[in-house]
């Protein structure tokens, strides 16, 4: 047997048992297109179809008729970099040496040479791979090497190829790269950053610098290139638009059509992007055949402008970005898959973005390697209204904020391991968002005692969300048992290294 014909028949063995019972095509060429459209900062309540009222998002609110509608997904950690490696690999960023925080233009790349990812493994099975937008993964082994070859990179991850930015929209280099080098470079004008690590310093590269007003205009275009040219062969294109991070950036043709400031003005921008990969597939016949899942990496932050007009960007739910709090992590997750997912259907099931991996191998019949994606579960039944009652996800969740402190969902418990918010609603020293009573939200899981936390304030925090939603009475005193078993867990997950049996 010839090493082809090894390879084909190894991948049709081992097409996972739940995506045969479920009756999926097992040819290469009958296998869903997969594309992943990752918002920066989106909040749980700024879209029309989370309740949003001062802007509207029609393309994002035709994808949740058409399809399913979740109101309890998270993000697995409550700022950008962290939640990008879960998605890709299925494991925790806080098993990795970034045990919190975010990588900057001076960091290497933090997916493990070696380790099995959602690229890699589909494109293992025939895929062709494709990532377009924020990256925020790193580059290179010690120091990305800007004026030089961007290697490690996405193309190392399992990518074929990569256009986007290397960071976020608001950190140096302000340039795009394609595949290993910045695009439209000149050697005579070399790229040169601030000393520090978080610099957002850049000195050099003017030809290669974007616009930023240009820039959802133009990595929505590559994104639907990818669409295009995939024609004849299964894709995965994953697609991270710089919306809604900061600066609020929208180009003229978007300004000013919401009725609360630029903050959502570049909201309906990234609904235009949605409706044109969209379209995309429509115009290409994939459509059909191709699982969309639409969500953010983490909650968003509050804009005071915006705010003050009435927005209110993670709709009742206690803190926003960077907090352990549920506006940090708990995300819009919209999926549309036409003839498989319902049209116009709701979940409430718990589901975490880590689960991305174990769902799409489902989804496409491929096998995950063994050593892959320790954290990540199969919620397809979920997406497909087959959990008969029972939760998807045979385990709990692990959320972390941007200064480390991790929170331990199951079932309707939520316990966090720290006093106050774990990020900025919290932090008084910080510029960003707005603080908890600025917001004018409440919780007895929070006061200060001269500008910090009260030290008769418990350990930790423990919030029944069934009954608690927005977080505003902290039980963590009643009940020792349930402290105790969501403590364990967490124990448990670090010491076995994986969280799915």
């Amino acid at each position: 047997m010839n090493r082809r014909k090894f390879l084909s028949t190894a991948i049709a063995g081992g097409l996972t048992s739940y995506a045969q019972q479920a009756g999926f095509a097992q040819s290469r060429t009958g296998r869903p297109n997969i594309v992943l459209i990752l918002a920066d900062d989106l909040g749980y309540g700024d879209l029309s179809c989370y309740g949003a009222t001062k802007v509207q998002t029609p393309n994002i609110d035709a994808l949740a008729k058409h399809g399913m509608l979740f109101s309890d997904a998270h993000a697995p950690a409550a700022v950008c970099t962290p939640t990008r490696y879960a998605i890709l690999t299925g494991r925790y960023c806080w098993r990795t040496q970034l045990k919190y925080d975010c990588l900057f233009g001076h960091d290497p790349l933090l997916i493990e040479q070696g380790r099995p990812t959602v690229p890699s493994i589909l494109k293992s099975a025939g895929y062709s791979t494709a990532c377009v937008g924020k990256w925020h993964l790193g580059f290179g082994q010690d120091y990305p090497d800007w004026n030089g070859e961007l290697k490690p990179g996405p193309l190392e991850t399992g990518f074929d190829s990569y256009f986007g930015v290397p960071v976020t929209n608001a950190q140096a280099p302000y340039v795009y790269v394609e595949n290993h080098r910045v695009a439209g470079l000149d050697p005579k004008d070399p790229i040169r950053l601030g000393p520090d690590s978080k610099t957002n310093q850049m000195t050099g590269g003017a030809a290669a610098r974007y616009k930023d007003d240009e820039l959802g205009l133009t990595l929505t275009a590559k994104a639907v290139q990818v669409i295009e040219r995939s024609k004849g062969k299964p894709f995965f294109l994953y697609f991270a638009p710089c919306n809604i991070h900061s600066p609020y950036t929208p180009n003229a043709r978007f300004r000013g059509t919401s009725s609360c400031g630029v903050y959502c003005d570049f909201i309906r921008e990234l609904d235009w992007s949605v409706g044109e990969v969209l379209s995309a597939l429509e115009r290409t016949g994939a459509a059909d055949n191709t699982l969309v899942i639409f969500t953010s990496d983490n909650g968003a932050v509050y804009m005071r402008e915006a705010y003050g007009m009435g927005h209110r960007q993670n709709a009742d739910l206690l803190g926003q970005k960077t907090d352990a709090w549920e506006g940090g992590h708990r995300v819009p997750f919209i999926a549309r898959w036409p003839k498989k997912i319902k049209e116009g259907s709701h979940s409430d099931e718990l589901i975490c973005l880590a689960d991305f991996m174990a769902t799409v191998c489902a989804a496409t019949g491929v096998s995950m390697p063994r050593n892959a994606g320790p954290d990540s579960f199969n919620v397809l039944p979920a997406l497909l209204g087959a959990g008969g009652g029972k939760p998807v996800r045979d385990g709990a969740v692990v959320l972390s904020s941007y200064t480390g402190m991790l929170a331990v969902r199951e079932g309707d418990w939520v316990l966090i391991l720290g006093k106050g918010s774990g990020g900025t609603t919290t932090d008084y020293t910080s510029r960003a968002g707005m603080r908890l009573e600025e917001l004018g939200l409440k919780t007895s899981g929070w006061k200060t005692k001269d500008m910090g936390p009260d030290p008769s304030l418990p350990r930790g925090q423990l919030y029944n969300l069934a009954k608690d939603r927005g977080e505003t009475e902290n039980v963590y005193n009643d009940y020792p048992a349930v402290v105790k078993r969501l403590s364990d867990i967490l124990v448990e997950y670090r010491v076995n290294g994986r969280s799915r049996k």
